[in-house]
């Protein structure tokens, strides 16, 4: 699913169109955040894929639910 990954003033966030849900996250896998996983506070965890560390946000990246 479409994901867009943005930083705010508590953290990050990701918002899905499709589910039309914004959700802060609460835990990631790899400290760079790309090409691992991310718990977002209503409990989904998203596979990210793996882009450069100096990757800019926002960006809306192809995510998978796990």
């Amino acid at each position: 699913m479409k994901a867009m990954i943005r930083r705010n003033g508590a953290g990050l966030s990701i918002y899905m169109s499709k589910k039309d849900v914004e959700e802060p996250v609460v835990a990631v896998e790899s400290h760079d955040l790309w090409g691992g996983f991310v718990l977002l506070r209503n409990g989904w965890l998203l596979a990210l894929p793996d882009l450069a560390q100096s990757t800019r946000l926002p960006i809306t990246v192809e995510a998978r639910k796990q």
